[in-house]
């Protein structure tokens, strides 16, 4: 890539976060921006997710990875979950690979280069009955274990204006900074694999452990705004009671320090990350994590 696509225009530039939202977003642990994709934009993912949904694709993963969540129509009207769109898409790979995005985001992680990690798209339908909707409290970092970085972060893109009645992103206000206490084995595990009721009781252990209250704050997001979460922010978000589909893609980010490093539970065994049976391989033979192909630089900032 050229450096010519890490430039802002002037107009790009007035959408940065100013010195006192980066200070809210080390503070508090996520920042909701100024508005970076036009409405055009945002219904053009629309339409991409539609024909993703119906079976269109640009290109498709070479490997299974083992752990991948992937929506099929066979499985119905239900809470999907689809990993890789940034690679799977062209459309969604075009509007995402905007620089001020991920501009934005070196700038409240206070880095000079950001790469893409991962990419989900999302679809909540309107069932308010249905608690498999519901998304528990959980960090991302968790999931991340074989990541040497603590400072990766997500950006959670709706199509649409996104409010509490919808089942907006929640987060856990200064979780970030809190230290952990109880962390076992069962932590790298996805939030979908395991009981919600205990990941519940996690974070009160957590807020107790570091003397702090739990703050949940509704991220209420208009049209073309993003919310963006520190790896290690406490989030969940509920049940979708509106009378439309609640649409999105959570934009998980690297910072430029973050490379592999081998990490094993209890039993010995090493956790494997579903990027590491894509990516190419370091002269060690570990994954790498700056493999151009599926997690390249969206932004890098110049000399």
């Amino acid at each position: 890539m050229t450096t010519d696509a890490f430039r802002l225009s002037p107009d790009d530039r007035k959408l940065l976060p100013s010195d006192e939202e980066v200070a809210f977003y080390q503070e508090h642990g996520w920042y909701l921006s100024r508005k970076l994709l036009t409405d055009d934009e945002v219904d053009t993912l629309v339409e991409a997710s539609e024909r993703f949904y119906g079976g269109h694709r640009d290109r498709t993963l070479p490997v299974r990875p083992p752990r991948l969540a992937y929506w099929e129509p066979s499985r119905g009207d239900v809470h999907r979950h689809n990993d890789y769109i940034f690679y799977e898409d062209d459309t969604v790979r075009r509007i995402l690979s905007k620089p001020v995005i991920a501009a934005v985001a070196a700038r409240i992680a206070r880095t000079s280069q950001i790469r893409l990690w991962n990419s989900t798209l999302i679809y909540k339908p309107p069932r308010p009955e249905d608690e498999g909707t519901i998304v528990p409290w959980h960090f991302d970092r968790h999931y991340w274990q074989t990541c040497t970085s603590d400072e990766m972060l997500t950006a959670f893109i709706p199509f649409h204006d996104c409010d509490e009645e919808m089942g907006t992103i929640t987060m856990v206000d200064g979780s970030h900074r809190w230290k952990e206490v109880g962390g076992n084995d069962a932590t790298t595990r996805h939030f979908a694999e395991r009981d919600r009721s205990e990941l519940d009781e996690m974070l009160e252990e957590n807020a107790d452990f570091n003397n702090e209250t739990v703050r949940k704050i509704p991220v209420v997001i208009p049209k073309g705004h993003i919310s963006f979460h520190h790896c290690r922010t406490y989030h969940g978000s509920g049940v979708n009671r509106s009378d439309r589909p609640r649409r999105a893609i959570s934009f998980h980010l690297q910072d430029r320090t973050n490379q592999y490093r081998p990490f094993e539970i209890s039993t010995g065994e090493r956790v494997v990350y579903n990027n590491d049976v894509l990516v190419r391989q370091t002269p060690d033979g570990h994954p790498d994590y700056t493999d151009p192909e599926f997690c390249p630089v969206l932004w890098q900032e110049q000399a």
